[in-house]
Parts: C-alpha cells; structure tokens; sequence
C-alpha cells in the first residue's frame, strides 16, 4: 500500500461545525437522543418526560404494539420516492406532527419557540399546549409560516371559553387540538418519588441534582420563571413568574363536568379544523364524525393518564374501519422510528404525533436537536418505504394493508392443519 494510501485512511474527519453536524456524528436513533438528553437533565425533570400513570402498563405497551406488526415488501420499481402529503386541508412534508406537551422550558430554556422553529424548517405542524411556558404571541412571532395548532381542554364556562377562541385566533392558529383524555391527572408515581413539581420548588434534592447538572441549572437560573401564560384569556404582561388558579384546579382534577355537548358548543364557535386528541373507543370517533369534527388523535396520552388503557395501534383498524374517511385520523403513542409511522399508515392513518422524541432533542441540544430528530424521522421514512416497495405517501395508504401483517394473522394464515402435519409425519417415517 503506497503513503498517500495509508495517509488517506488515516485521516480523521476533524471537529464538528455546527450542533447538527456534531448530532449526526453521535446520534443515530432516537434512542441515542434519549440517552443524551438523560445526561443533561436532572433525574427527575427528565423521568417526568419517561414516566407514565400508575405501573405504566399502558407506557409499554404503546411501544411493544409496534413490534406486533411485520412488514412485507413487494417487489417492482421505487421511482421519485416522496413523503409528501396533506392534513386538515393544507400540506406537510411528511405526515408527522409535534403534539403539545407542558412545561417544555423545563427541559431547555429555548422551549416551545426552538421547538416551533425546528418544525416550521421540517415542514410540519406544532401544536402548542394550553399548558406551555411560552405565549402562543411569542411562539407565532417565532415561527411565521409555520402551521400552528392549539391544545385545550373543554369547558362548560362559555366566557372563559369564547376570550382563549378569541385569543388564539388572534395569534394565528389555524386549529384546535381538543384533550378528552384529562378529566384528572393520572397517578404518576415516578413524579411523586422524585419529588418533581411544575415549576420546579428549591429544596435540597433540587439543589443537589442542579449542581449535578450545572448547564441545566444555569440555563433555569438565567431566564424567566417558569410560568404558564397561556391559561388566561388575556395576554399576560411583565415578567410570567405566577402559577395561575387554573394550573392547580388541574393537578387537583377538579374540572367542571362537560360533555358531547360541550364539543359541540366549541365546534359552533370555532371556524378552524378541530382535532379531538385522546379519542381510543371507536364508538367515540364514530361520533366525532357526526358532529363535524374535522380529526381525531388516537392517543392514551402517551400512557400517562389511566393505566391499561388500550394502545393507539391496536385500535386502529377498527377506528379507521367504523370512521370510513368521515374523519382525519392521527396516531401517537410509542412512536420512535419511521418505520412505525410507515406501519401505522399502512393500517389506515392520515399522519402520526410525536412527543417524547421532540423534548429528548429539545433537552439534549435545543432547536438543533429537535431538527435532527425530524431529519432521522424523514429519513427512516424513506429508507423504510424504499425497502417496503412504495413510491409515494398515497401508495402507501391504498396498498398498505397487504404490506403489513400482524403476528397473529401470520400464525393463522401459516401453521399447518391437523391433516397437514399428520401428512408431515407419515411423511418422515416413510
């Protein structure tokens, strides 16, 4: 082997650039983000993202529900291969949204509006929480052009309810993203064992974890309390250092009781698309569907409300089979790679939602991060297609049911009869 040969291969690549060329070095899954991001919270702000309700039964199985399904290529030309598709009447790149979750300061500073910015350059909707640590003003002045929903819950106080419709329009929402999952808090035990509060309260546990993470501390030390403005109706001025009434009547699980009318109260004074986000009994779709919802988000809240609930793919099929297209239908749940928004697409989804994956690349490297897990999503998406033999987001929908196979229909379809195996046996011994 000649010197320059030998020089050639010794070469090393040299120091990273950017945040984004130093993540596409060292992180290859959304696990590899996870791990990352557990090194830079402190243990209890990060095991409030991990965590879900009682035994987290539910938790699992959201995950383990993915592994049920097996793919089965075909075989034939892949030509132009494009993620692109639509949702509530207007384009995405991929068919992929950001669910709201809380308190996402609490895991970078940056929060909802790196979060915002990362989505508007993937091309895909955000839906900011009702209980986000960042107006829905400043997340829209941010984010110019980036399709925004709103997360909320319903009400049965018509005031309160018509000045936050007001609000939101106002800053520019083009959705609602409507919770039916949260008539209480779900008994998250991790939490409790850790002692976490939202915000975070100074004691001695607190003190010893952000000593232990000292770029977190300092980022949570040198900006602006953790507060939730988004809970009043009217746009909070000063500094946003109070937890309003409302964030406590939640942790209570106090609401005021509301019902099908209550949605179809807000459907006559909303506009907008509205998506009904918890929604896992089919006979709940079916009535989304009559009283003019535009979709549902099929979700058990990621797990972290009432254990054993059913997970979002196993119910799938029936909710797409009973909706018959009258409703969009969006998943999340257990999602970490494109290959399971392949298959959920495969059994009748319009789109899927993530969580958990977005805050891991918030928490381990800002706007920057969250970016590099959407590029790892697109990505696996089109690896997977590719593989699988589809072209096109469409195709994927029209024939994806005989490109995916649930393990116990392959043991139906593929286990030998009594007659076969008593065939199999004479045959051995003949």
């Amino acid at each position: 082997m000649k010197f320059k040969d030998i020089k050639a291969l010794a070469a090393g690549q040299g120091p990273a650039r950017s945040a984004a060329e130093r993540l596409s070095r060292r992180c290859y899954s959304v696990e590899d983000m996870r791990i990352m991001a557990a090194k830079r919270l402190p243990k209890s702000v990060f095991e409030y993202i991990e965590g879900g309700g009682e035994d987290e039964v539910s938790l699992r199985r959201n995950r383990s529900s993915f592994d049920d399904w097996t793919f089965l290529p075909k075989w034939g030309s892949v030509e132009n291969l494009d993620l692109r598709s639509t949702l509530l009447g207007g384009p995405v790149a991929m068919p992929l949204t950001l669910s709201p979750t809380g308190g996402t300061r609490l895991f970078h500073p940056d929060g909802e509006t790196a979060v915002a910015r990362a989505a508007l350059e993937a091309g895909i909707p955000y839906g900011l929480a009702h209980l986000s640590t960042t107006t829905m003003e400043a997340v829209s002045a941010a984010s110019p052009g980036l399709r925004r929903w709103f997360n909320l819950e319903p009400t049965s106080d018509k005031g309160l309810l018509q000045a936050v419709l007001d609000r939101v329009s106002n800053a520019g929402y083009e959705a609602l993203v409507v919770n039916v999952d949260c008539r209480a808090i779900g008994h998250r035990e991790r939490d409790y064992r850790n002692g976490f509060t939202a915000p975070p309260s100074i004691k001695p546990k607190t003190v010893i974890e952000g000593a232990l993470h000292p770029a977190w501390a300092l980022g949570f030390l040198a900006n602006d309390a953790i507060a939730f403005p988004n809970l009043d109706a009217e746009i909070p001025e000063g500094p946003l250092s109070s937890t309003p009434d409302m964030w406590r009547t939640l942790l209570a699980g106090s609401y005021e009781p509301t019902d099908w009318d209550d949605i179809r109260d807000l459907r006559s004074r909303w506009n907008g698309p509205i998506i009904l986000k918890g929604v896992v009994n089919p006979n709940d779709a079916v009535i989304a569907a009559q009283i003019g919802i535009d979709a549902i988000q099929v979700s058990n809240h990621g797990g972290r409300q009432l254990d054993h609930m059913a997970s979002p793919l196993d119910v799938l099929p029936e909710i797409v089979d009973k909706t018959a297209g009258r409703v969009e239908i969006i998943v999340d749940g257990g999602i970490r790679r494109g290959s399971d928004i392949v298959k959920a697409l495969a059994l009748g989804a319009d789109a899927c939602s993530i969580g958990r994956p977005y805050l891991y690349g918030l928490a381990a490297a800002s706007q920057a991060g969250v970016a590099h897990v959407l590029k790892m999503f697109a990505a696996d998406m089109t690896r997977t297609m590719m593989l699988l033999g589809v072209s096109t987001i469409q195709e994927l929908r029209v024939e994806g049911r005989e490109l995916i196979r649930h393990r116990n229909e392959a043991f139906t379809r593929t286990a030998p009869g009594p007659e076969a195996r008593m065939d199999f046996a004479e045959m051995r011994t003949s």
